[in-house]
């Protein structure tokens, strides 16, 4: 008789969990709160005929209908009475391993659900009453790609975003500081400190603060930057670096090809129901009964009754503000690491979307918007160019064509129209607020009207956020989002818990991708599995985890400074390479006063590269790439390679007064005694991808 499993929560954590058990023999019942599967992934039917904008009154109701007319069951090129509605919108990184793999296994059609991952080809940095910057999304593979490269860095050299050349330095070599240290010393201190003071954010400028400081953390991951952890920011800003660096990789960011439900949970689920996964909607866990050292049931409540459900293993798959909650004290005897979700509950923040439906498209760049001088720091996707199979004029009431998907990531700044903050504003002063703050940014002040209020036919808020009952005037999050502040890795469980027949699958837990994601929440979901094959002795494969991806050419580096970390001695770089950027930098900035590329910056380009390879030649026996060879892949890996393992000492140096650097960077003087250990060989290897 096969083992069951008990899953709590059916969305990504939840499903994946269920997939990896159900493809090992093992028995699986999934138990999700809302009328709809996938949980903060889902899409969401929005009744424009009801005047639905995600208010419970309408929004349930709407719900209901769609529920009973099976809306789930029409094609793409069916006409549908409803909008598509979402709680934001789903993009998956370049770097994201887990939960592309599970895609991978998902039947769709005549291929997989992961066929249905579009690239994307541009980030558009929109300024209001500034020039917008346009970057790639991927390793610039043609001449306009390339151009449009040095386009962006000319603009953030020559002043034009603000940003000083001082200051761009500083920041790239603090990026530097991050790639090039050891993940202990990264958990150790890295995580220990906050983003705005690794930074220094505070003794830099304005624009400086609102790129790298609040644009990274509030656009990308909806942190504080004045409390987030440098492990966590700088480990996923370095990861999306290397995807757009990396040649071998397509893109740093893919989106869905249409609703989210429809490219996606639906079809997971047909699969998963088709090997036996039975997946409850409508249901709340109001207790987890624990005694004899073991979860003995779970009560779960549906339209109003209370059932006790049991299994041989339970995996909470719940959030993170809905979990802790649930830890008694009987439980946190079983696990005393447990104890600490209720400090973790606190450690959340709000990032929730807001459709906005145009009767044209919009497609202001083909990726990701973010605006960075809005005061409630959104980020924007235009769907329809990204979902060519669907019409959206057979979308409710045929005026649509195109869907504005914006994510609001800052809830407590004033806003410029009501000059209230998000939380504080009704749903509709939230949407005619969000709407004002996207046309300061992108419609400029010679004329150009990018979005135009005659084209706005409809808008939805998530109905997660709802009116807070305790005032009036105020709204709650029902689904915030984990945020990583300083020093929280402590309070982290992991998802084998010391209670041996329950485990989580939920982004709070342990893993590499450290970030509140799909990607962790289906790496959590795998750690779980492989948890419950331990525990019953199963000779079943284990569920695969990757760690992050960093570039092997820099491992000397992190080795030299796992070495000095082994010794408490700070971070410091044995070659000093930043230095080496710094005429490139400067010649940049003197073509940056050119109208536009042309021969001319091209041979002051020449001219630096020329400077650089004089600076470097006592470290490199080989020349630095020519201008010419950025139209190309490079190639010498292998020599690259040699030359650093040559240069970068072992055991963290040799003995010499040296000029190093704190924790966080700061100038030290200090001598040491560093022995290199001539006997230990070099462990790095060469991997070409393909």
């Amino acid at each position: 008789m096969n083992k069951k499993v008990i899953i709590l929560g059916g969305g990504i954590g939840g499903m994946s969990a269920a997939h990896e058990l159900i493809e090992r023999g093992f028995d699986v019942e999934i138990y999700e709160r809302q009328e709809i599967p996938g949980g903060k992934a889902r899409s969401i039917p929005v009744f424009e005929s009801m005047d639905d904008r995600g208010a419970q009154g309408t929004q349930g109701p709407g719900v209901a209908k769609w529920r009973q007319m099976r809306g789930h069951e029409l094609g793409r090129h069916d006409q549908r009475p409803w909008l598509p509605g979402e709680h934001g919108f789903r993009f998956f990184p370049g770097f994201y391993r887990h939960i592309v793999d599970t895609m991978d296994r998902i039947p769709y059609e005549k291929g997989r659900v992961s066929d249905n991952m579009v690239n994307t080809t541009q980030l558009l940095l929109a300024r209001e009453g500034g020039e917008e910057i346009v970057l790639p999304s991927s390793f610039p593979r043609t001449p306009q790609a390339l151009k449009s490269v040095f386009d962006a860095v000319l603009k953030l050299l020559s002043g034009t975003i603000g940003v000083s050349l001082p200051e761009t330095q500083f920041f790239a070599k603090r990026a530097w500081q991050i790639a090039t240290s050891s993940h202990e010393r990264r958990l150790d201190q890295y995580e220990k400190i906050g983003w705005w003071e690794f930074i220094d954010a505070s003794s830099q400028s304005e624009d400086y603060q609102k790129f790298f400081g609040h644009g990274i953390t509030r656009s990308l991951v909806a942190s504080q930057a004045h409390i987030a952890n440098t492990r966590t920011i700088g480990n996923i800003f370095l990861q999306l670096v290397f995807d757009i660096i990396d040649p071998s990789v397509s893109t740093s960011d893919r989106v869905l090809n249409g609703p989210t439900n429809e490219v996606w949970i639906r079809p997971w689920l047909n699969y998963l129901e088709s090997r036996g996964v039975q997946y409850h909607m409508n249901c709340s866990v109001t207790n987890i009964a624990y005694s004899r050292g073991k979860v003995q049931s779970v009560t779960i409540e549906q339209d109003g009754r209370s059932t006790h459900v049991l299994g041989d293993y339970y995996v909470s798959a719940l959030p993170i503000e809905r979990m802790a909650p649930l830890m008694s004290l009987s439980l946190q005897e079983g696990d005393p690491r447990l104890s600490h979700l209720a400090e973790l509950a606190k450690h959340v923040a709000w990032m929730n979307g807001i459709q906005f439906y145009v009767t044209r498209p919009v497609p202001i760049a083909h990726g990701h918007v973010i605006f960075v001088d809005t005061p409630w720091a959104l980020t924007s996707v235009s769907q329809g160019q990204f979902w060519p199979d669907y019409d959206l004029s057979k979308f409710s009431d045929g005026d649509t064509r195109d869907v504005l998907s914006v994510d609001i990531s800052d809830w407590e700044t004033k806003g410029v129209l009501f000059g209230k903050q998000a939380s504080d504003c009704t749903r509709e002063e939230i949407a005619l607020e969000t709407w004002e703050q996207l046309k300061r940014s992108l419609n400029d002040m010679n004329g150009r009207e990018v979005l135009r209020d005659e084209d706005l036919d409809h808008w939805f808020l998530d109905p997660d956020i709802r009116q807070d009952p305790g005032e009036r005037r105020l709204q709650e999050n029902v689904e915030p989002l984990l945020v990583n502040l300083k020093d929280t890795w402590r309070f982290r469980p992991n998802a084998a818990t010391a209670i041996p027949n329950f485990f989580l699958a939920s982004d709070y837990v342990r893993t590499h991708t450290d970030l509140a994601t799909m990607e962790a929440a289906n790496e959590a979901a795998r750690r779980a599995v492989n948890g419950i094959l331990d525990q019953c002795g199963s000779d079943s494969p284990r569920c695969k985890i990757w760690e992050l991806h960093e570039p092997e050419i820099l491992l000397p580096w992190r080795e030299y400074d796992q070495a000095r970390w082994s010794r408490n001695l700070p971070w410091q770089d044995p070659l000093e390479l930043m230095d080496l950027t710094e005429p490139m930098l400067h010649a940049f900035q003197e073509a940056s006063k050119l109208a536009h590329i042309d021969a001319e910056s091209l041979e002051k380009l020449s001219e630096a590269y020329a400077t650089v390879n004089s600076l470097a030649q006592p470290l490199f026996e080989f020349p630095l790439f020519q201008v010419d060879d950025l139209l190309e892949v490079p190639k010498p890996v292998q020599s690259l390679m040699e030359n650093v393992r040559q240069i970068v000492p072992s055991g963290g140096g040799q003995k010499e007064a040296i000029t190093s650097t704190d924790s966080i960077g700061e100038k030290v003087a200090e001598t040491v005694e560093e022995k290199i250990d001539t006997t230990r060989p070099y462990r790095l290897r060469i991997v070409q991808k393909t």
